[in-house]
């Protein structure tokens, strides 16, 4: 780290405010981050970085002022320019009721960043490409990015958290051609805690299979158009329910009119089979953090229970404007206004083997993995484009298939869920909105889906 925070400092300054202002929180970040990118088995890039900033945030007669630094001589000068800007400004804004929290986060990372060289990280990203060379394929590309930061959080309420978070990610792309048709495989591992995550993997095997993929889809088909019964793997489903019903479950979205599920809590939206859950203290999840940066703690959320509405995602902004308590996804960098966002975001795994979900379809389709897409929270529409597809004739995996788009109604897809995989698991990957990223987790099961709109993707 680039050095001790001194909470004594910054509680001076916190103290200085509680008689000025309704409300002040205050937060530090002191971090290292370290990206090594290399392209076609060369390293292209190094990046290292010392980062340290302070954000301070007041309400005052139910406005917001903030403001923030990366220099530490300016940190009381930043706090009267929150104090000014608030007090010239003049809005509805309320709070829940606090629930203030003191508490020391230790990181979850048992080999921490500076205790690996970058000569032993840039070795392994040799390992996975090296093991990616396979013939047909033209180039790859594999991005290593790590942080270790130390975060203060205070509050005119009495809330002090001090927490040290590791965050680690290792991608890996591989190109490949056969003269006519150009392919690509992805693939991520990465996680909340070091560089143990890297040293355990298999990445022969990782580098491998993204090169197997690539090249398998060089002679996979173009898929048939129309409605299908459908499987989704885990990969796919997760980013349809964090897309499609996670983002309209923000509580954010909901007060802007641009949600399908506003004024639906307590209604049946899905199958009695479908329970999906937003979980940030799930730490075997890229979007884990024990407390959001209101200091709100967070727990396992209960989004959708067997097909019922039954909580959203919000900050203690947006749930007093609702009348409900935070649910701990307020959620932004120091420099940001902190806006609702999701963290680990998945469907609960049911009871049915891959082999029960499939032996009873006589013609279906079997998506696998993700490309992007889009979705309308408001209209609850949306259209995903898979990595691949397998038909299904009889209750088994026929042609292979890729260019394949998956689109629909969010509600109708929700309950036309007929079948829950016994699998899980959880994807590593970031979330824009409103031009902040934050890290997430998504994913779930394999999921049946009686009838989905399938076709090519030009």
């Amino acid at each position: 780290m680039t050095g001790e925070i001194d909470i004594d400092y910054f509680q001076k300054i916190i103290n200085k405010l509680e008689s000025r202002v309704d409300y002040a929180d205050l937060r530090v970040g002191d971090s290292i981050n370290n990206t090594i990118v290399m392209k076609d088995s060369k390293i292209d890039n190094v990046d290292t970085g010392m980062n340290f900033s302070v954000g301070i945030r007041v309400l005052q007669n139910g406005a917001w002022g903030s403001a923030f630094t990366t220099d530490i001589n300016k940190v009381e000068e930043v706090a009267d320019k929150a104090t000014t800007l608030a007090s010239q400004l003049s809005s509805d804004v309320e709070l829940t009721q606090a629930n203030p929290q003191e508490d020391i986060v230790d990181s979850k990372a048992k080999i921490k960043l500076n205790d690996v060289s970058f000569e032993e990280k840039i070795e392994t990203m040799k390992e996975a490409d090296k093991a990616a060379q396979l013939e047909g394929i033209q180039s790859t590309n594999i991005t290593f990015s790590e942080s270790e930061s130390k975060n203060l959080l205070l509050s005119t309420e009495g809330t002090n958290i001090l927490s040290e978070n590791n965050r680690i990610i290792f991608s890996m792309n591989s190109v490949a051609s056969n003269g006519e048709v150009m392919q690509i495989g992805h693939k991520s591992l990465g996680g909340v805690q070091g560089f143990e995550i890297i040293k355990n993997a298999d990445l022969e095997e990782f580098g491998r299979s993204i090169s197997q993929k690539a090249i398998s889809l060089l002679d996979a088909k173009t898929p048939p158009s129309g409605d299908f019964p459908v499987i989704l793997d885990s990969e796919l489903a997760g980013v349809f329910i964090h897309e499609a019903l996670g983002h309209a479950s923000e509580a954010d979205i909901i007060l802007q009119n641009d949600s399908i599920l506003k004024g639906k809590l307590g209604q049946k939206i899905g199958s009695d089979l479908i329970t999906v859950v937003d979980d940030a203290s799930r730490e075997d999840g890229f979007g884990y953090y024990p407390y959001d940066v209101e200091g709100t703690k967070t727990s396992k959320n209960v989004l959708v229970e067997n097909g019922e509405l039954k909580s959203i995602l919000s900050s203690r902004e947006t749930a007093k404007k609702l009348g409900r308590e935070s649910s701990g996804n307020a959620r932004s960098i120091i420099k940001d206004q902190p806006i609702v966002r999701m963290s680990n975001t998945y469907i609960q795994p049911g009871e049915s083997s891959f082999d029960e979900l499939i032996e009873d379809m006589a013609d279906g389709i079997y998506l696998k993995g993700s490309r992007g897409g889009q979705v309308d929270t408001g209209r609850g529409v949306f259209q995903f484009n898979a990595v691949e597809a397998y038909l299904i004739e009889n209750g088994e995996l026929g042609n292979h298939l890729r260019d394949v788009s998956l689109s629909g109604s969010t509600l109708d897809i929700l309950n036309n869920v007929v079948g829950v995989g016994s699998d899980f698991h959880l994807s590593v990957g970031f979330c824009g909105k409103d031009g902040q990223t934050a890290p997430v987790g998504d994913g779930g099961p394999h999921i049946k889906v009686s009838k989905a709109t399938v076709g090519g993707v030009q």
